[in-house]
Order: C-alpha cells, then structure tokens, then sequence
C-alpha cells in the first residue's frame, strides 16, 4: 500500500493503525511532512518506509519493488523454521534468549509477563480467558485470578504498546478475555 499521510477522512496514519490489526502487507507512507518526529511516528505505528515529498518516481518503484520482495520471501510468518522466534508485526519474542523486542527495540519483562506474553503470541488470534492465562501461567486453578492477571496485562501493555490505552499488539474482548491481535 502507498498512503499519504493528509488523505482527507481517514488520514494515513489512522489507516495505517486500521490495516496493521489485521494485515502485515508491506506499507508506504508518502508525505510532505519531513519532520524526523513525522518520520518516526509513520514508522512506529506500522509503516515499513516513509517517503517525503517531492521524491524521485524511480526511487519509489525501486522501494516497492524492495518492499514486495521481502514481502513474499518472508511472507507472514509467525514463526521463523528452525528457531523459537515468534512474530507478531513489529513484537518480536526470541524464545530461546528469552528477548522481547518491539520495533527492534529490547523490552525488559518479568518472568511472569514473559510468560503470558509468549502464551498469546504463539496463539496470535486465538482469545485466552482471564482464568485460561491463570492456569496456562502458575499451573493452579483460577480462583480469583482476575485483578492478579489483569495486573500483569497492564504492564505488558505499557512496555509494548506505543499508546497502551489504543494498544496495537494486546487486546482485550470485552467479556471474554485477551488476545495478540494477528498481524
């Protein structure tokens, strides 16, 4: 997709959080906003490049061409063969040196939210009940479970999430549960 960023309606980088939820095709932000904090923002919210206005037309082809190239040699892979390395988007889980990154950025948890995080990441799509998490994470039964998990919920949001009250990666189904949004 090329998206400018002033697109009247939906602007692009609203549109860019909107097809991030449920796509991981390769985005192009094209902007007469040069500003590095324009730049970074494009780029933090889900866009793979930024272009800015006025820009070589053979510039852009050779950048979609890239793009489409790593795109289908990549594809949408959750998971890399061979290793312990689950991706959701940008969130990045090596389960094997036991790092999270978002946006190539290292995230420090606890154990705890280690734990829960991998859990839903490796079923990226799949809603996890509060009691479903308890059980999966401290193997005991859920028995008032619900402030100790939703506790540990928040701090995963906070460490992941860009905007953790409009969260990109961790959501909530209301009356049901949690889930890592499928990119």
């Amino acid at each position: 997709m090329i998206i400018d960023v002033m697109m009247p309606g939906l602007d692009g980088i609203r549109t860019t959080l909107k097809v991030r939820e449920t796509s991981s095709i390769p985005i192009i932000i094209l902007s007469a906003k040069s500003e590095d904090a324009d730049k970074i923002l494009g780029l933090n919210i889900g866009a793979d490049d930024y272009i800015t206005k006025p820009f070589n037309p053979l510039e852009l082809v050779a950048r979609v061409k890239s793009q489409l190239r790593r795109y289908t040699q990549l594809g949408n892979l959750n998971v890399q063969a061979g290793s312990q390395i689950y991706k959701c988007g940008g969130l990045q889980i090596n389960d094997d040196t036991k790092e999270v990154t978002v946006d190539d950025e290292l995230i420090k948890l606890t154990p705890i939210e280690y734990n829960i995080l991998l859990l839903l990441v490796k079923n990226a799509g799949k809603v996890f009940s509060i009691d479903q998490i308890y059980e999966e994470i401290w193997n005991e039964e859920a028995i008032g479970a619900d402030n100790t998990v939703a506790v540990h919920i928040r701090h995963i949001r906070e460490k992941i999430e860009i905007n953790p009250r409009e969260p990109r990666y961790l959501k909530v189904v209301w009356g049901v549960g949690y889930k890592i949004e499928k990119q």
